[in-house]
Parts: structure tokens; sequence; C-alpha cells
């Protein structure tokens, strides 16, 4: 399963995010959103395996960051264009529909 993960994180799209429900869907079971979570958080590779690029339902960065908390991620998805106010994305503008 984590590599499915791993690979679903590779292919969205420069400028765009998704949700912990969307890969969890994408695995077959909408409730595995927490064990994607669990498997993000154990990235090996962030910059093989852009896990910046998840926040969850609502639109909000994690506080968990797994490299370097949600400072870093917000920053990250800023210098992809997205704009983050108070540690949240719009996701009518940025999610990723796959």
């Amino acid at each position: 399963m984590k590599e499915k993960v791993y690979e679903f994180l590779r292919t969205i799209p420069k400028g765009k995010v998704v949700t912990y429900g969307q890969i969890a869907e994408y695995l077959g079971n909408k409730k595995l959103a927490r064990v994607v979570g669990n498997i993000l958080h154990n990235n090996p590779d962030e910059l093989k395996y852009p896990c910046y690029k998840v926040v969850d339902s609502k639109g909000n960065l994690s506080k968990n960051f797994a490299f370097g908390g949600i400072e870093k991620q917000k920053e990250k998805l800023e210098k992809e264009g997205l704009i983050v106010k108070n540690f949240k994305v719009d996701l009518n503008k940025y999610k990723w529909i796959n």
C-alpha cells in the first residue's frame, strides 16, 4: 500500500493539492485516510514523493508535516504558486481532481 501512496504523490501536478481522503479513495477505501497520513509521515524521500501537496478535507495544512512542520509545508506550496491563508488552501481553486 505504501508504494501505491508514494507513486500517487508523483502524479500530482504542480500548483495542485489532494486530500488524504482522495488518496484513500484511490487505494479503494475512503476510510483509509488516517492510514494514508501515517504513511506520509514516514515518507522516505520528500523530493521524490511530494507529500507537502496533501492537505485535509477542508484544505488545512498538516501541523505535523514530517519535513519541517507546517511553516515548511506552507513555504513549499507557496513556491508552487498556491495562496495559503491561515495555513489553509482553497480546495475549490487548488484541489486536483484525477
